[in-house]
């Protein structure tokens, strides 16, 4: 049973491995005779259907690199405005999902882990800073799964939205796809691009973190420090 419960333990982590290595999925599988239209669907499902666990950079990066081979496995030119497109119809897709299940949950009660509150902060929340969110969300996997939902829940402005997401479409879908067409050879960049990407994401964010931990300390410094009733009913007895 030990043994049984390890080899199907050993299988299942393989088959994930190998399900998030590109190279693997377009080189290996039989997606390799039509890499154009697996990149595009892979692309599509992790942006617009609510499921993360795929390759996301890795898998434009790869898709570039193997555009750069001669004979190209597919033409740079076709490859960067599909993917682009792709990257923003996968979004346009989770932000209505957002605004169709938003109504459901405004009409839910308040509950220990979900209020109604949440949404109202998330909606003033993408407002102010929903344009850089929806960018660099582009380059965080998951979250770019996630936020057009959460944009679209909080009901954020339609079109704003969208002047955005075209932007990010444009730098995710398009710039990586090129970087790996100009960069795949690079060993290094190769097998670290997400990491690289979530480097750059957090210095981006950097100084919106030290503003907030700023603020927290200074609100923490603030309060006044309250004595216990009881405690100093107990002292002055003690004194009497």
């Amino acid at each position: 049973m030990i043994l049984q419960a390890a080899t199907e333990s050993v299988s299942t982590n393989l088959a994930l491995t190998q399900l998030l290595d590109p190279m693997y999925l377009l080189q290996e599988t039989w997606l390799k005779n039509a890499v154009l239209p697996a990149i595009l669907v892979i692309v599509f499902i992790e942006t617009g259907l609510l499921f993360p666990l795929l390759p996301g950079d890795s898998l434009l990066f790869t898709g570039g690199l193997l555009a750069a081979q001669d004979p190209p496995v597919v033409s740079i030119w076709v490859l960067v405005p599909a993917v682009t497109f792709i990257a923003f119809a996968g979004d346009q897709c989770g932000y209505w999902i957002g605004r169709a299940i938003g109504p459901a949950i405004f009409r839910k009660e308040d509950t220990r882990f979900f209020k109604k509150s949440y949404v109202t902060e998330t909606h003033e929340f993408f407002e102010k800073h929903g344009p850089k969110t929806i960018i660099l969300a582009r380059f965080v996997p998951i979250v770019r799964t996630f936020m057009p939902v959460l944009a679209g829940v909080s009901k954020m402005d339609y079109r704003k939205y969208v002047a955005f997401d075209i932007i990010g479409a444009v730098l995710w879908g398009g710039g990586v796809t090129i970087l790996g067409y100009f960069l795949g050879g690079v060993a290094f960049i190769r097998d670290h691009v997400e990491a690289i990407f979530l480097l750059i994401v957090f210095v981006s964010i950097l100084p919106g973190i030290v503003a907030v931990a700023k603020k927290v300390l200074n609100r923490d410094a603030e309060q006044p420090e309250v004595i216990e009733p009881e405690l100093t009913a107990s002292t002055n007895e003690t004194t009497r």
